[in-house]
């Protein structure tokens, strides 16, 4: 089994992570402190088929910035983690994903480099009380952490939640795909990921 545990702390946040790429764990639960998080990490996990118990405790009542980054950055640490030296994955996966009017493209390289193209215009800034530029946030830190190429365009939409939803609908269904034990090998000519 592929899973992982991280524990980060810091002086603003607290983030607890047990992952699983093969399938559910014992317990699952998500709890950020922050609503629309919590509903599109859910969504994450269910799409990408990952055993997911993700818990942060932060500085909510400054604003949601730290718990969003620093549970990206946990994820990314513990994806990193679970896939070791990533012998016989698949390594790239991507789709186009439809949520109702919104289309968006999520295509990643679990290659080692961190890189993150985002392009997306979405409609308001805030989704409920979640400010909604802080899904770029997430998706960097994401991407640095977990040492992957991750590109993100949104191609039509008109209602921000949709938006941010086919994003995280659609990063679930690129990794489950890059993750896929294919082989033995590494996957490139240079023998390392």
């Amino acid at each position: 089994m592929r899973r992982s545990e991280i524990n980060r702390k810091t002086a603003e946040t607290e983030v607890e992570v047990e992952l699983c790429l093969d399938g559910p764990l014992q317990t699952e639960a998500v709890g950020t402190g922050v609503g629309f998080l919590d509903h599109m990490l859910e969504l994450f996990a269910r799409h990408s088929g990952f055993g997911l118990r993700l818990s942060c405790r932060g500085d909510t009542e400054v604003d949601a910035h730290h718990s969003v980054e620093d549970t990206g950055l946990a994820l990314g640490e513990a994806l990193r983690e679970a896939l070791g030296d990533k012998r016989g994955i698949r390594r790239y996966g991507g789709i186009a994903l439809p949520m109702d009017e919104a289309l968006v493209l999520c295509a990643v390289d679990l290659s080692g480099r961190p890189c993150l193209r985002y392009a997306a215009q979405i409609p308001s800034q805030k989704v409920g009380e979640f400010d909604t530029e802080l899904v770029r946030e997430f998706m960097q830190a994401l991407a640095n952490s977990a040492g992957m190429a991750l590109h993100i365009r949104q191609l039509d939409g008109e209602n921000s939640h949709h938006i941010i939803e086919a994003m995280f609908k659609a990063l679930g269904r690129a990794l489950a795909e890059a993750v896929e034990v294919v082989g033995e090998g590494i996957p490139s000519t240079k023998g390392v990921l």
